[in-house]
């Protein structure tokens, strides 16, 4: 009792045989919706999407008929270890359309364009001479990156881990994953450098 399109693809009157095809409609109404759904997004507009695929690199969101790439430097300001992190198939997510390239019908999204970068906010929130609190999260030749909020990291140069003795490397003073008071020495916003001093606290 259901009425459907069709596409007749074959016609025999003499021998009464006609063969018809309802897929091939149902793919170019699909093929349809798809260009439409295409046409409708603009670069800088803000979207709700579905997570609809996870890859090493990001994931794929289903944005009404049409899906964009999250790359994984899209999904936050901080470093990404895996997509899978940030990210689960299914999620509702809001994004913004970062590019969309007419030729190879790619869209481009990202979740981090949507909050503030922080290193804007370095310069009125650290001070030199300020107190704060971090956690080491690398060590180096160098010296010892703290993580103070995500997104931010300073410098412990290895000159400024102790006054007493000669450091011979880092992990002889901090360890990864440790939380140290430190005191902030320089900020340099533009350059994105917060130095740092472990022996000065």
């Amino acid at each position: 009792g259901q009425e459907i399109q069709y596409r007749i693809i074959k016609l025999e009157i003499a021998e009464e045989d006609v063969v018809v095809d309802r897929r091939v409609i149902l793919e170019e109404q699909e093929k349809q919706a798809r260009a439409q759904a295409f046409a409708a997004i603009q670069e800088g507009a803000v979207v709700t999407g579905t997570v609809r695929s996870i890859t090493d690199f990001g994931a794929f969101v289903d944005l009404g008929g049409v899906d964009g790439l999250l790359h994984v430097t899209d999904m936050s300001w901080h470093h990404v270890a895996k997509p899978s992190d940030v990210v689960s198939v299914g999620d509702s997510v809001e994004v913004k359309i970062l590019k969309v390239n007419p030729n190879t019908r790619r869209i481009s999204v990202g979740m981090k364009q949507l909050v503030p970068e922080p290193w804007a906010l370095v310069g009125d929130k650290y001070k030199t001479g300020d107190r704060v609190r971090g956690t080491v999260s690398r060590l180096t030749e160098f010296g010892a990156f703290v993580e103070l909020e995500p997104g931010i990291d300073g410098l412990i140069h290895i000159s400024e881990l102790s006054w007493s003795k000669k450091v011979r490397k880092p992990g002889d003073v901090v360890k990864v994953g440790e939380s140290v008071e430190v005191a902030v020495l320089g900020v340099n916003p533009a350059e994105r450098r917060i130095s740092l001093g472990l022996k000065q606290a």
